[in-house]
């Protein structure tokens, strides 16, 4: 990450030298042999004055391409500096899907701008996309898939393929409809290896396809990626009619987002939809306050237990020593218990029906640690007190080793449920 990091600066420092000496062939040259996502990246950190004139240098595939990658502040820049022609051009060249994500990061005024620039039939698809529930898998499918008939010869569906194929997200999976019902599918390699070209579709297909519904989860989809080892799944609606599909860099997509909001939850942190340094000072505080109220208005339960046994630590004052250590190892036993059981929610490994199966097996964990903690703690503490007169160290160190398991216990418990 670092080398990347250090060849993206030395490559922007390249790209501003040669823009601000007007060598404009050899900014082209440089940017067309690029990766859209490491352009995206480069203009990510450029001084925004420099995007237009960079943006319009790249080739038309290559820009919509890389507009695609770009961060939405950027995206919104080079919309509202783009004349009418310039942004029918990226739009004409975006998938359905990539437009609704952009169309969904927009405000409103800009928004018009798209959708009054896309083809109709673009414009109305990208409606139906928006008209989904937010984080379901119709919201994030894109309508352009290969769909074949069952009736068709390998002939012509290759025919077909060929001549449909470059408007299309992926042409490696084919699907077969009858009257808009899904009924089978087929793969690109089956048909190219197929032996007589004039075999039928229907006598090839796979007929019983994994589907998801427009409704489902879009965690839920992704998920099942990774399951089947899909590179698309196509996404029906209640009457088996096929709507769409959902690929595997969408799939990516969500996975990632989920899994920042997983990684929030565990810090006890309200996720937030924009990166680190996206984020506003207000927003991050704003994010984190509620959660440490919270938790600093539970620790005067601690306080008001203190307080009532202020006689048992007049009378052994190196009592106090330990509470720190024992209010630190339930956190730690508490982080430890939370973080796994959010993470195995999240993989969909853990549901709430199984409640209590995870609170034996967290309490059986919490006893075996505790046990282990309470023995070495004793050990540690007889060594330590051997010697000291003021203070009998056996049952100190039974005192605390109570303590010590009572704590672990409870702590891995609350943190479970």
């Amino acid at each position: 990450e670092q080398d990347m990091a250090e060849n993206n600066f030395s490559l922007q420092k390249t790209l501003t030298m040669l823009l601000d000496e007007k060598k404009y062939h050899s900014l082209r040259d440089i940017l067309s042999t690029m990766n859209p996502a490491d352009i995206a990246a480069i203009f990510d950190d450029l001084d925004q004055a420099c995007l237009p004139l960079l943006f319009r240098l790249l080739p038309k595939e290559l820009a919509a391409e890389t507009f695609v990658e770009m961060e939405p502040e950027a995206q919104e820049l080079l919309i509202r500096g783009f004349s009418d022609s310039e942004l029918k051009e990226v739009i004409d060249e975006l998938y359905v899907d990539d437009a609704v994500d952009i169309v969904e990061e927009m405000p409103a005024n800009v928004v018009q701008r798209i959708l009054s620039q896309a083809e109709p039939e673009m414009r109305k698809q990208i409606n139906e996309i928006l008209r989904y529930p937010e984080d379901s898998a119709g919201s994030i499918m894109t309508t352009e898939y290969v769909s074949l008939r069952p009736n068709m010869t390998v002939g012509e569906a290759i025919l077909r393929i060929r001549r449909t194929g470059i408007d299309k997200e992926t042409i490696y999976t084919c699907y077969v409809t009858r009257g808009h019902k899904l009924i089978g599918m087929v793969t690109v390699k089956t048909l190219l290896l197929c032996e007589d070209d004039d075999t039928l579709i229907e006598d090839i297909m796979q007929e019983h396809v994994i589907t998801v519904n427009t409704t489902d989860d879009q965690e839920v989809v992704a998920q099942m990626f990774s399951k089947y080892d899909f590179l698309s799944l196509p996404v029906v609606d209640r009457e088996n009619r096929m709507v769409g599909i959902v690929t595997f860099d969408d799939a990516m997509d969500v996975i990632e987002e989920e899994t920042t909001e997983d990684f929030s939850k565990m810090a006890a942190v309200a996720p937030s939809d924009d990166s680190y340094f996206k984020t506003s000072v207000f927003t991050h505080a704003k994010n984190r306050i509620a959660w440490l109220l919270i938790l600093m208005l539970s620790a005067t339960l601690t306080g008001a237990i203190v307080n009532k046994y202020q006689s048992a630590f007049a009378a052994v004052p190196v009592l106090v020593s330990f509470l720190s250590m024992l209010s630190g190892t339930g956190g730690n036993c508490g982080s430890q218990t939370s973080t796994l059981v959010i993470r195995g929610m999240a993989l969909g490994e853990i549901r709430m029906k199984d409640f209590f199966k995870v609170m034996w097996k967290e309490f059986r964990v919490a006893l075996l640690c505790s046990v282990i903690l309470a023995i070495v703690n004793a050990i540690r503490i007889v060594l330590v007190y051997h010697g000291d007169t003021s203070v009998d160290c056996y049952k100190l160190a039974f005192t605390v080793s109570m303590a010590i398991m009572a704590t672990v216990v409870l702590s891995k418990l609350i943190a479970c449920m």
